[in-house]
């Protein structure tokens, strides 16, 4: 998990209060200042912490118990992927159905490099319009 901030707070009998909250909005508590303190120091950062739930009064409070460092992604693939560009995802598009759009899967000569351009390059356009449309309609409710 990511940690996306921690807050301290004074209560009114006194106490201090360490919230930390991650980057899916959970939140997790702590009244213990050495927890609170090690854990304002993975701000931004990935953590691996252990926590309790308790339901009181028909809440579920989540406290923190421990929080250490995460251990690094041992591979490329174990690390969260950031979203591809439109333009990027769409080149990889249009060059995996290059052999469509040219005509065949295997050309008896060379395609030269400015006519593959001059036929991939609208097809790639289409598809990285498609791929910014579906990004901004997923704020929107779908209407059809």
């Amino acid at each position: 998990m990511r940690v996306r901030e921690v807050e301290e707070l004074s209560g009114r009998s006194g106490t201090t209060r360490f919230v930390l909250r991650d980057d899916e909005d959970n939140e997790y508590t702590t009244f213990r200042e050495r927890i609170g303190r090690e854990a304002m120091r993975f701000r931004g950062k990935r953590a691996h912490i252990q926590f309790h739930e308790e339901e009181r009064r028909g809440f579920r409070n989540v406290y923190l118990d421990a929080i250490a460092p995460a251990p690094e992604p041992a591979s490329e693939s174990e690390r969260p992927r950031e979203a591809q560009p439109a333009d990027e995802s769409a080149w990889d598009t249009a060059v995996e159905a290059a052999p469509w759009i040219i005509g065949t899967r295997e050309p008896q000569e060379a395609v030269p490099p400015e006519e593959l351009y001059e036929r991939l390059h609208p097809f790639k356009e289409l598809v990285a319009d498609d791929i910014r449309r579906a990004g901004s309609d997923d704020d929107e409710p779908d209407r059809s």
